[in-house]
């Protein structure tokens, strides 16, 4: 599968799929929430493949597929005057403003997922360095008011808000959550990528 391309790992008309299901979603959709409507719309997808969103490479894999593709589309869509804003807690189609910068070809996020070789050469022991170091050695400034905004409505919180009520919200809602305790994995999946955020934002929590 290493040596696969996107277009052999996805179903006929995915990016279509796609842009389907943002078009329908006007107000936007997590990560994990467009990756449980892909399973349904292609059961015999990786994105149904049972177990997928428990194991850590399995999880890199169908993440970093899915930014690909959505990064590919907006750059279709960029010619088409609309944008399409890619963050982990809300994917979102826009109109475009016309007084903003087009697509930023500089983007290290926008590089790194269209560079497929990373999917290839990611392997199991990498993802935990990954999930470990990457985001937490971004700076504060890398966070957006959006993913800010996206990332406290998860965490069920409000500023003002400090790095130890996240830590006692994350904790609270994993113990309701956690699949261990018969709760849903995707939801688990949502408030780890917001801590992730949270984290970058706060400092260590």
């Amino acid at each position: 599968m290493d040596d696969l391309q996107p277009e052999e790992l996805l179903p006929n008309g995915f990016s279509e799929t796609l842009l389907e299901l943002l078009r329908a979603s006007p107000q936007g959709l997590g990560e994990y929430l467009l990756i449980r409507q892909l399973a349904e719309r292609y059961p015999d997808s990786l994105f149904a493949e049972p177990g997928a969103l428990q194991d850590p490479l399995r999880l890199f894999q169908l993440h970093f597929l899915l930014f690909h593709m959505l990064h590919r589309l907006a750059d279709q869509l960029a010619e088409l005057d609309q944008t399409l804003n890619i963050h982990a807690l809300n994917i979102r189609l826009l109109p475009r403003d016309a007084s903003a910068p087009g697509i930023a070809l500089e983007d290290p996020l926008r590089r790194y997922y269209l560079d497929w070789q990373q999917w290839r050469e990611t392997h199991a022991e990498d993802v935990q360095r990954l999930l470990d170091g990457f985001w937490r050695r971004q700076p504060k400034s890398m966070v957006t008011a959006d993913e800010l905004q996206q990332a406290l409505i998860v965490m069920e919180l409000q500023e003002p808000t400090d790095a130890r009520a996240v830590k006692q919200r994350y904790r609270a809602l994993v113990r309701v959550h956690h699949p261990d305790r018969g709760g849903n994995t995707a939801r688990t999946q949502e408030l780890n990528q917001a801590m992730l955020i949270l984290q970058r934002y706060y400092g260590k929590i």
